[in-house]
């Protein structure tokens, strides 16, 4: 399992790379695997300013839709609008070419509650 040590991570298998006040943010290795193909990323959220584990948008899988929830508060100020044509990105890149959103963050004291890399391989039994 992909778990790279320089992102963060939370309990809803969503990672995080944050650079200054800005996180990019998109669903872990391990949270693709287990929905499977993703056939659909939904957002409509770029502009909002919201508060963490708000519900920021879904992605769809060939057999169920999942809820994403915001790991911190602040503005979404982009999507990736490559996955409206090529949502299976999150599969085949989930760290990379697969992220979904950016973040401007509102709360940076935050960050501190989110799990680093061993944190989250010891929450999905890694």
């Amino acid at each position: 399992m992909n778990i790279p040590s320089n992102l963060k991570y939370t309990k809803d298998h969503e990672w995080l790379k944050i650079e200054g006040d800005v996180a990019t943010i998109g669903i872990t290795d391990f949270a693709q695997s287990e929905l499977g193909d993703i056939v659909y990323v939904e957002v409509e959220t770029v502009g909002d300013t919201m508060d963490r584990e708000e519900v920021f948008g879904t992605v769809e899988a060939v057999k169920t839709v999942s809820d994403l929830f915001l790991p911190l508060t602040g503005e979404i100020i982009e999507f990736n609008e490559n996955l409206e044509s090529e949502p299976e990105k999150v599969n085949t890149d989930a760290y990379g070419e697969g992220w979904m959103i950016k973040l401007k963050i509102a709360n940076p004291d935050e960050i501190d509650q989110l799990l680093d890399d061993a944190a989250y391989k010891e929450l999905i039994g890694g």
